[in-house]
């Protein structure tokens, strides 16, 4: 049974964590709800607090649906040591029963050395630890040592190549993560089948770990590819973030068992003229669309739009193999050499896609704009289309520019131009309703015989824009239908920026002579005059690039806050379900709703909708990041063999540690250690986002243009270390000058030799 509340008390943060403390420091969503005695109508605004005290740091998970507060540690409990931070410091977190939880916490000095005969505390290794709070903060101090935590480490096996050392057989891991300073030695009997120059899964082996210092020893578990694999990189990012390639035999099967749809039960569009639009190299297309003006006279100047999308829940049917698999994967990930599918090819390149002048089963829907842009009016249908063209980006924008080759000179006058003409018109709505407009640009990696050739810019056409905007109204649409049905779905949701950003928003405007005014409502329209404000001062940059990390992650719920990005009530994903699971619960979802067929959600879908949202939002998240990984390694190993060579870039993170650094020519990111900035104590500046000379008042803030110097390049972790040429800025008006520091400053390598090499 609920508590009851006071009548009437807002919900607040404080009380959110002081119910969480209450109920033992953990809690799920609905063991808060029922501690604060809070109803149905409340539920959305506390979804919405315990995700901004998530990123406050203020909270953590324990798992997919419990939360820890983040500062209620117990006084003693299970830790794993995680990992290291940038002093070398060992780096802790609480293991619950459902996995990690709470912060980040130090390993109290000394800690790390044990007993005379005994190892070495070190990352992989599980303790009982006491905590203990002192001025800064909190830290562990070990009890007893537990074991190992079953860490694995994926790495690059190097065989020894020493004739005194290779006779005893063995050699040495060199870890794949960037983070991690030490290799791992691998003594003879545990190398299994590795051989040099293999990616392979390590365990650390505590048996072998008796000295009390010294590297920690291994035991290789998997060879899971080689480093000479042209795919390597994107092979270490799967490993290293779980995803998983391949199918199992029975999505196998089901797959190459599946038959086209026919015509019954659908509506047949085969004969409008639907295209696809899409990258080049794209072997998939989820989406077709066709568009024309309005004939209904009480619609002068509007358009009909229709916008046609794989009908993959045919083919696709809840609690199937294909259908477990599908929810597994979540999403399709996109490395720049290769896929990992969320559906077998069979489907996702054949069956499923929209292939010109193929018979394909779609879901479409119709919509009306009137002459402004807005729409009047939508419906959907379950129809069998025959794609008319299928045209690349590049193809379609060079047609309507004036450049048509022959195979698009044909579709101009009557498919062509009408779309271009309906996408004018609904884009002119969008300007009106003023999404976030952030410039954030794509780049792509060229291969050439398996290596990277160069990385360049991808090229944004209208075209781009107009199937983006129709895929975006299209996906209101499908929200709009769930809610009018009364169904229940899973929404594409963004929440506006936390309190937190915004206050170090605020903090850092003034410093580029700018002002966000308290009080003013928050919306994207105004982050937008912000950024125009900025687009002609030398701030574009670095303006640009705070008002992007200022805002919150997109993600999958059941409960909807709306689009803040987007600047939309409702929204779902619906326009892409051979690559993501979200859009096929959105498929089935509809089919139920409008009664198009005996495939639609069951009742067990509907109940775990929260669940699905919580899973795929993460599977998501690997994902991205499973792709930065990949590429970061691809363009290190382009520059390893430029070591030395100049670049141009600008300052894109700045911590207490050192500088972040994109180079113009690849968007390579590397770091430039705070060490070698010069004879200088640096103070990390939060607010402005820069190191602040202490003595001088120079600084290194966010955005700054700077020519650097490429010092090391990893490419079995994607790392890049820069050393800065350029001077830093002139001290902020108004600077004083901070007393004398006790504490030892940085050696200034400036001019001197580092490498060989003197500065040029």
């Amino acid at each position: 049974m609920a508590r009851k509340g006071p009548a009437h008390e807002p919900l607040t943060k404080e009380r959110v964590l002081a119910a969480i403390r209450k109920v033992g420091g953990s809690a799920q969503k609905r063991d808060i709800a029922r501690e604060l005695g809070i109803g149905a109508e409340q539920k959305k605004e506390l979804r919405h607090i315990l995700r901004e005290l998530e990123e406050s740091g203020a909270l953590g998970r324990t798992g997919r649906k419990r939360y820890a507060d983040a500062e209620a540690l117990p006084e003693s409990g299970v830790m794993d040591i995680i990992d290291r931070d940038p002093d070398g410091e060992l780096l802790a977190r609480m293991r619950g029963p459902d996995g990690l939880f709470g912060p980040h916490v130090r390993l109290a000095p000394g800690e790390a050395r044990r007993m005379r005969g005994e190892a070495a505390i070190g990352v992989g290794d599980r303790v009982l630890a006491r905590i203990a709070r002192t001025e800064d903060g909190v830290e562990a101090r070990i009890v007893k040592r537990l074991g190992q935590s079953a860490h694995r480490i994926l790495g690059v096996y190097r065989a020894h190549k020493d004739p005194r050392a290779s006779k005893f057989g063995g050699g040495r891991v060199e870890p794949a993560d960037r983070k991690a300073r030490h290799d791992l030695i691998v003594e003879g009997p545990n190398v299994g089948d590795a051989k040099d120059g293999d990616l392979v899964m390590v365990e650390i082996d505590a048996r072998a770990s008796a000295r009390a210092h010294g590297p920690k020893r291994g035991i290789v578990r998997e060879v899971v590819g080689k480093e000479s694999d042209p795919r390597a990189a994107s092979i270490l990012a799967m490993h290293t973030h779980g995803i998983q390639p391949g199918f199992t035999e029975e999505e196998e099967r089901q797959a190459k068992d599946a038959k086209p749809a026919s015509l019954k039960g659908r509506t047949d569009l085969r004969k409008l003229p639907l295209i696809t639009i899409d990258p080049e190299d794209a072997r998939d297309h989820d989406d077709a669309v066709y568009a024309r003006p309005d004939d209904d006279p009480k619609n002068k100047g509007g358009f009909r739009v229709w916008v046609a999308i794989a009908d993959v829940a045919h083919y696709v049917t809840p609690g199937s193999a294909l259908d477990r698999g599908a929810f597994k994967r979540g999403n399709s990930t996109y490395f720049p050499d290769r896929v990992a599918p969320m559906l077998p090819e069979t489907l996702s390149a054949d069956l499923c896609s929209l292939r010109e002048n193929e018979d394909r089963a779609c879901l479409a829907v119709e919509m009306e704009f009137d002459s402004d842009g807005v729409k009047r009016s939508h419906k959907f249908a379950r129809a069998l289309m025959r794609s008319a063209a299928k045209l690349s980006y590049e193809q379609a924008q060079a047609a309507i520019d004036g450049e048509p080759n022959d195979k698009t000179k044909p579709l101009l006058d009557p498919i062509l131009k009408p779309l271009w003409d309906a996408y004018r018109c609904v884009w002119a709505a969008r300007e009106k309703r003023q999404p976030l407009e952030i410039d954030a640009p794509e780049h792509k990696i060229i291969f050439k015989d398996g290596k990277v050739a160069g990385v360049k810019r991808r090229e944004r056409f209208d075209a781009h824009k107009l199937i983006e905007e129709f895929m975006i109204q299209a996906n209101v649409c499908a929200a709009e239908t769930l809610e009018l049905k009364g169904r229940p779905l899973i929404y594409r949701i963004h929440d506006q920026p936390s309190e937190e950003k915004i206050a170090a928003l605020t903090d850092f405007l003034p410093t580029v002579n700018m002002k966000w005014s308290k009080g003013e409502h928050i919306s994207a329209a105004r982050f937008n005059r912000i950024l125009s404000m900025a687009e002609k001062t030398p701030h574009k940059d670095i303006v640009n690039e705070v008002i992007l990390r200022t805002q919150a992650q997109a993600v999958y719920s059941p409960d909807n806050i709306g689009h803040f990005g987007l600047n939309l009530r409702r929204y779902a994903h619906f326009t892409s379900p051979i690559r993501r699971y979200a859009d096929l619960t959105v498929h089935r979802a509809l089919i139920r709703a409008l009664k198009l067929g005996p495939d639609g959600a069951t009742d067990k879908d509907e109940a775990r909708y929260a669940e699905t949202a919580e899973h795929i939002s993460e599977t998501e998240r690997k994902s991205m990041a499973a792709e930065r990984d990949a590429t970061a390694r691809y363009i290190s190993a382009f520059l390893a063999d430029r070591i030395g060579a100049e670049f141009e870039g600008r300052i894109t993170g700045v911590t207490r540690f050192g500088l972040f650094v994109r180079l113009d020519e690849t968007q390579a990111d590397g770091l430039v250690p705070i060490s070698t900035l010069g004879n200088e104590r640096w103070i990390h500046d939060e607010k402005a986002h820069a190191l602040v000379g202490e003595h001088t008042g120079q600084r290194y803030p966010l955005g700054m243009r700077v020519e650097v110097r490429l010092e090391e390049a990893t490419p079995i972790s994607g790392g890049l270390v820069f050393y800065v040429l350029s001077d830093p800025e002139p001290p902020l008006p108004g600077w004083r000058k901070a007393r004398p520091s006790k504490q030892g400053r940085a050696r200034d390598d400036r001019g001197k030799k580092r490498n060989g090499k003197r500065r040029r």
